[in-house]
């Protein structure tokens, strides 16, 4: 989808330039050219809007976040909407065209690494332990949530008490996880956010009492800070050439999409010292406007921003780690290049080829394996040996994945009707997994049945 929004987008840029130079005959051409790529572009993603149910809220604090953005110099064509499992987003407020700038932020309301370095936070701790400016900024963040007359106090008013991510899980919803890699990947992030926070304090608060008060750098405000930068920050080219991890006010209330409107943005713009936000394909008055968060899969983005896309994910994908180590009495070099390897797999739905012979099962896979278990080719191997391969390489992904599958049991949908948010979360994570795993136990199925005189053996 990503790939094709870019080249669509390519395209888009180049009829541009041809519409500049070109004779009239040729724009009448070209003319028509762009338009068949601007309804190639609107077909793009239209099922998003359509899964999004616009809800009824109160959102005064988020509205008075554009006027005090705009009083800064914030310029938008979009305005706040509220969406049934999906909470803020922003919808256009006209229609807007491929290539025109939806949003646009000044420089100076940027939070970065340059906007810390004029605060008493840096003077404060920039000898302190080679602390990173990361840290710092996160520090910075927390404090800053409850300083009154910060400059920035109407966009901290607006965010939300509980960013609700991966990270905030509860016991309930990390049992239901269990058995998944996104178990692990959990666990691991809050014990290296408990780690830094002991690291930090009561440290700091000892050190530099006036700068941050026992009352303000609790583990709960800390967390809060982390999820904000986990869920909000952009990684932004700055004026000074400098890439830097920052906040953007009011950017952050776009929603991510797999097939976002918004795809490359991340520099500020040197003639207007602005972060410009164009889209990559049109956006209709009153159709919510997606930004790409970036090439993420479902593990990533339940961890750090607290939701799983809508629609198929290409980045969806199960980490398979494969020994193939081998012993060697004679020393002599692998075949194969590591002796690690990793494999991403990803549901078989996704593959062009889903047929006849391999029925969408991932090629790089099915080639390392091939080497792995002696099944290669050469112009010796015959047609029965070919078959007897697939079939060895087939039962072995069967025996790989089997275990898998039986280890995620399906959901009970009533468990699900009363569950909490992350409970839900949890298991709507745990689907996607089984989805994916019984994908590829179904293409493994189907190639064993359908080919030419083999015999599917029973694996338990």
């Amino acid at each position: 989808m990503r790939n094709e929004l870019e080249a669509l987008n390519l395209l888009f840029k180049m009829m541009n330039k041809l519409l500049l130079t070109s004779d009239a005959a040729s724009k009448e051409v070209f003319q028509m050219l762009q338009d068949e790529i601007v309804v190639r572009l609107r077909s793009v993603g239209k099922k998003d809007n359509a899964q999004m149910v616009s809800q009824t809220q109160n959102h005064d604090a988020e509205d008075s976040l554009l006027k005090w953005g705009e009083h800064h110099g914030v310029k938008s064509k979009l305005r706040i909407a509220f969406y049934q499992g999906a909470g803020r987003g922003m919808v256009a407020s006209e229609s807007i065209g491929v290539g025109d700038t939806a949003l646009e932020i000044p420089e100076s309301l940027i939070i970065s690494e340059e906007l810390l370095c004029q605060s008493e936070v840096f003077l404060a701790l920039k000898d302190f332990n080679n602390i990173t400016s990361e840290t710092m900024l996160l520090l910075w963040s927390m404090r800053e949530r409850h300083n009154l007359s910060s400059k920035f106090k109407t966009y901290f008013e607006a965010l939300p008490e509980n960013f609700n991510t991966g990270l905030s899980f509860g016991i309930d919803a990390l049992a239901a996880l269990e058995g998944t890699l996104l178990f692990d990947e959990i666990m691991q992030a809050k014990q290296h956010l408990r780690q830094q926070y002991e690291d930090l304090f009561p440290l700091l608060c000892t050190n530099f009492p006036e700068i941050f008060r026992k009352d303000v750098c609790t583990w709960d405000n800390f967390m809060w800070a982390c999820e904000l930068w986990y869920s909000n920050s952009m990684m932004v080219v700055l004026s000074s050439g400098k890439l830097s991890t920052c906040l953007v006010p009011v950017a952050g209330l776009l929603n991510h999409s797999v097939s976002p409107h918004i795809l490359n943005y991340g520099r500020v713009d040197e003639a207007t010292k602005s972060l410009k936000f164009p889209l990559s394909r049109p956006c209709d008055a009153g159709e919510q406007c997606f930004l790409s968060y970036g090439k993420h899969p479902g593990s990533h983005l339940v961890t750090f921003y607290g939701f799983l896309p809508r629609g198929d994910n290409p980045y969806d994908v199960i980490p398979l780690d494969l020994d193939t180590s081998a012993d060697e009495e004679d020393g002599a070099a692998q075949s194969m290049s590591t002796s690690q390897t990793t494999h991403m797999v990803r549901g078989t739905w996704l593959s062009r080829s889903g047929g006849f012979p391999m029925y969408g099962l991932p090629q790089p896979l099915l080639s390392h394996l091939r080497a792995a278990l002696g099944c290669g080719l050469d112009e010796s191997t015959t047609e029965a040996d070919i078959k007897e391969n697939d079939r060895v390489l087939l039962e072995t992904l069967l025996s790989i994945f089997n275990p898998m599958l039986e280890d995620l049991p399906e959901t009970d949908e009533s468990d699900r009707e009363s569950a909490s948010w992350d409970v839900k979360l949890a298991l709507d994570y745990k689907d996607l997994q089984r989805m994916i795993i019984s994908s590829i136990v179904t293409s493994c199925t189907s190639a064993l049945e359908n080919a030419p005189r083999w015999k599917l053996k029973v694996l338990h």
